[in-house]
């Protein structure tokens, strides 16, 4: 009989601010492929840290057989993935909201995929033959041909799952962890991804772990479950078991008293009310020889709620930064705002405080741990961080907003201490908080449970009843879209 791959006895972190609620027992089995599972904020990624020593447990507490591998450090045979749409390193911090779209910030220095692709396939093994091979094969499945010569800045949010993916598999680990890898992917390309890792755990001995807020994206190679609830590790259980007795997705989470809070909030005397919230007019984008958006016309007229859509690099987020003036080629498009011609003289920041936004990059951004409530606060102001204090009156409105996010007491807590999800929330509460005339939300249930995925649609459809709000929102994901959507546009990625 077979050691168990991992096994964790009563396990306890050594640093008591990071224990869970509960010791720790869990094995993993040859063979097995695990989906970790549970509410924002029940301890998903804390758990995988004592799994890969990153929170290293108390001795005699777990053990390693990686058989048939030869490596013998746990860092050469567990590979994490956090997919947290990096640009550069996991711990770099020069990273802003619109360097994904400045063309000035593109120069000799900057990689290209394929030579970030090429740095990665090296320093994770020799240069043979049935290694390139390898990489070929991986590069084909995941076709990433059209990207090799990309600026790594410019990807988009899923083909940066892509590049990282890909370049963690040069490694070609025992177990490799991934959280959350099927957000920000089409549809196509999650099938795809699906697809392929069953085909390398089969032909790789690679057994894969992911961590999973939506429970619905459990793929079918999965063999066993693995749920945490309040800092506690439940026992392991198949994953037929789990489908037939999980809870059923929630129809309705916000309260009758938040949602009349929100119908009863007053109108603004200082909202712009145009007719035409948005004017776009033979609109093109490129980067070099690579055109993003080409030629496209579109107005949003005031009340209308579209959902945005298309491929991963179809530039759907690059359309959403013209709006925002997050991009510097808007200036040199035909496009109006609210009535207001770009560079006609309206100062953008005028513009902004009608415009509630939040999406990957703008999660990506934010690396500073302030108390989350003053991450709210930000959005009164149009910053990243803080630099202005609000007065009491707006810290209240921000803490009427956490409240009806599902954040009601964690308003002093510092955001890179909070979850993903947890942080997602605050983000969505920072757009909603100045009340904007257009709300423009880039795929914001990014890693939210079930039960948050509903009360951000429940507070999105709430909002949208009230006289003088446009939606604009982009999601891979035709069930998160809101009842309240009117229209539709998808992009095509021009190659």
């Amino acid at each position: 009989m077979q050691e168990p791959v991992i096994r964790l006895t009563k396990g306890v972190t050594k640093n008591p601010e990071w224990a869970m609620a509960q010791p720790v027992d869990f094995t993993l089995e040859p063979g097995e492929h695990i989906a970790i599972v549970g509410p924002n904020g029940s301890g998903k990624t804390m758990f995988v840290d004592m799994l890969t020593g990153k929170h290293p447990v108390l001795p005699q507490t777990i053990e390693y057989h990686f058989a048939p591998s030869e490596k013998t450090l746990v860092s050469d045979n567990i590979k994490y993935i956090a997919f947290r749409d990096t640009y550069g390193g996991d711990n770099d911090r020069t990273y802003f909201l619109q360097q994904r779209w400045n063309q000035m910030e593109i120069d000799a220095e900057t990689p290209t995929v394929e030579a970030k692709l090429e740095e990665a396939f090296m320093w994770a093994g020799n240069d043979t033959p049935e290694r390139r091979e390898y990489q070929r094969h991986l590069y084909q499945l995941f076709a990433m041909e059209h990207l090799l010569d990309k600026y790594i800045i410019l990807l988009s949010s899923g083909e940066l799952r892509k590049f990282k993916l890909v370049s963690t598999l040069f490694c070609e680990p025992r177990i490799l962890i991934m959280d959350n890898p099927f957000i920000g992917l089409d549809a196509g390309t999650r099938d795809q991804l699906s697809t392929l890792l069953d085909t390398l755990s089969k032909e790789r001995a690679l057994q894969l772990m992911l961590v999973l807020s939506k429970s619905d994206d459990i793929p079918p190679f999965i063999t066993h479950i693995v749920e945490l609830n309040d800092g506690v590790v439940r026992p392991k259980m198949t994953r037929d078991d789990y489908l037939a007795h999980r809870a059923p997705f929630p129809q309705r989470v916000l309260s009758e008293d938040d949602e009349q809070a929100i119908l009863s909030l007053p109108d603004s005397d200082q909202d712009y009310h145009a007719d035409e919230v948005i004017r776009m007019n033979e609109v093109t984008i490129r980067y070099g020889k690579r055109t993003i958006i080409k030629d496209l016309n579109w107005t949003v007229k005031n009340g209308e709620r579209w959902a945005l859509s298309g491929q991963n690099g179809s530039g759907k987020s690059t359309l959403l930064s013209l709006i925002c003036a997050d991009n510097p080629q808007s200036y040199a498009c035909d496009i109006a705002l609210f009535g207001f011609q770009r560079g006609s003289g309206e100062s953008i920041w005028d513009i902004k405080k009608h415009i509630g936004y939040v999406s990957p990059e703008m999660h990506r951004a934010y690396q500073k741990d302030l108390p989350a409530i003053r991450i709210v606060a930000s959005g009164l102001k149009d910053s990243v961080g803080l630099y202005v204090k609000p007065e009491p009156q707006e810290y209240e409105v921000c803490r009427r907003w956490m409240d009806i996010f599902g954040l009601k007491g964690m308003y002093d807590r510092p955001f890179l201490k909070l979850s993903s999800g947890e942080q997602r929330l605050v983000l969505i509460a920072r757009a909603f908080v100045k009340d904007p005339e257009l709300l423009i939300l880039d795929e914001p249930l990014h890693g939210l449970d079930n039960r948050n995925r509903r009360l951000v649609k429940d507070v999105i459809e709430t909002f949208c009843q009230r006289r003088n709000k446009t939606l604009i929102m982009v999601t891979h994901y035709q069930e998160e879209l809101p009842r309240c959507i009117t229209h539709s546009l998808f992009l095509e990625r021009h190659t």
